[in-house]
């Protein structure tokens, strides 16, 4: 009753919808079983090399191989369910080779089919958002359909994580990866069975403009509408990387106020306080998913730049007042303005991009957004080392605050550029000559011939 919810039965959302949860868990018991290998299996002093390490090996052959995704898939749009499905076949079997590694703990494998895993998952979301259009009911419009997706996706997620761990401890991380490849295989099967409606017909203008090929999307082709919502949601990106490992190393090092010596909170230990941490975030995600439903498409430009304010000014305040609660509320603030700052841009690529290039734009925005979360990883990363919250903190709150005063700036001078066209384009109107209509000639007959 939920996913087919409003006429999500008739155009194939629904079955989307349940496509795009079995892909959330599927990268959710992954998540899981990896987590437990490479990272909680080395000590704490020892973890930050491991982890820059997974940070640089993802971010530079994923910088390589993004700008190639999406004109592919633009060359499959005939195709796009068995491109769907093909990612998560590729993504099963990738599941089995790092199972065979966990035992020797084979690092170059497991980072290997970490990476791959991760350009997959990118790939089905490129896809996933491309095709949107095609299935909207006319009763949803696309910020909903896409916080309908969101929603479904993180209740997914969340549900796992617990499942995925108490099954990880119980069995071990090398079955917990062989049960994430038949929920991969299982989910590829369905993608298949999509309607045939999710495939584009292949258009004749296929090379536009004098016969050149289709140009592939950068930020400097896409608009600038796409262009703004794009770099408010690098910033928002760049501060939930910087915010996760910033956070974790503090309290794994036991500098934060309710940790550190000699007088440490008798309740929140290490344990609790990352548990209290990452429920924060994930209720700051559903809550920017249901929020998303709520505000329909009404001007998602705006709610961008509204959601990197909110998290500018979070993060300002944090850093005055850092404590327990205040990293509690600003790991809700940023999951929140994570999620809604990304389901409005995917709503305005789907409305400013054409089909044609509509997958190598979100494959640039992807990118863009995946090299910015990993960047921000590695800030934090470098960051911890001072041992300093307020540090930290303000370091990053003055990038939010400098990136959302220049796209104001932006916008205002976008608005008023077209405002004095319109202007122009009316007073042109007023100074046009008079054209009188020509006499009626009243020898010919008033209806028109048939």
């Amino acid at each position: 009753r939920l996913t087919h919810a409003n006429g999500a039965d008739r155009t194939g959302l629904g079955r989307l919808i349940e496509l795009t949860a079995g892909h959330s868990a599927g990268d959710t018991l992954v998540t899981v079983a990896l987590a437990s290998t490479v990272f909680f299996g080395v000590p704490v002093g020892e973890a930050r090399g491991p982890v820059a390490l997974y940070l640089v090996i993802t971010m530079l052959p994923f910088a390589l191989l993004a700008p190639f995704v999406g004109p592919i898939l633009d060359r499959f749009r005939s195709g796009r369910r068995y491109v769907m499905a093909g990612t998560l076949f590729g993504r099963g079997l990738l599941c089995f080779a790092m199972a065979a590694a966990v035992g020797p703990q084979d690092l170059l494998t497991l980072f290997g089919g970490a990476l791959g895993v991760l350009v997959l998952s990118k790939a089905y979301n490129v896809s996933r958002a491309a095709i949107m259009p095609s299935v909207l009911p006319a009763d949803i419009t696309l910020v909903s359909a896409n916080a309908r997706v969101a929603l479904f996706s993180l209740v997914t997620a969340g549900v796992m994580v617990p499942v995925g761990a108490g099954l990880t401890l119980w069995l071990g991380s090398a079955t917990m990866l062989r049960v994430a490849m038949v929920v991969f295989l299982a989910a590829g099967v369905f993608a298949v069975r999509l309607p045939r409606h999710v495939d584009s017909p292949d258009l004749e203008e296929e090379t536009p403009e004098e016969g050149r090929a289709p140009r592939w999307r950068t930020l400097l082709q896409v608009g600038p509408a796409v262009a703004e919502a794009v770099w408010a949601n690098v910033a928002i990106r760049l501060f939930s990387g910087f915010l996760l490992f910033f956070l974790l190393f503090l309290v794994q090092d036991k500098v934060v106020p309710w940790l550190a010596p000699p007088a440490p909170d008798p309740f929140f230990d290490m344990t609790k306080t990352l548990a209290v941490l990452t429920l924060a975030a994930g209720l700051g995600g559903l809550a920017g998913a249901v929020i998303a439903n709520w505000t329909r498409n009404h001007a998602p430009g705006l709610l961008v730049l509204l959601t990197l304010a909110t998290t500018a000014v979070t993060a300002t305040v944090t850093a005055i007042l850092f404590g327990l609660w205040a990293a509690v509320a600003i790991s809700l603030v940023t999951a929140f303005a994570q999620e809604l700052g990304k389901l409005a841009l995917d709503a305005i690529v789907q409305r400013e991009i054409g089909e044609e290039v509509r997958s190598s734009t979100f494959g640039v925005v992807e990118a863009f957004l995946q090299l910015a979360w990993v960047f921000g990883g590695l800030i934090g990363l470098g960051l911890s080392l001072t041992e300093s919250s307020a540090a930290g903190l303000v370091t990053l709150a003055c990038v939010l605050t400098v990136t959302l005063g220049w796209l104001v700036v932006r916008r205002r001078a976008r608005v008023r550029a077209a405002k004095a066209r319109t202007r122009e384009a009316a007073a042109d109107a007023e100074t046009a000559p008079y054209a009188p209509p020509e006499p009626l000639d009243r020898t010919k007959p008033l209806t028109n011939p048939p």
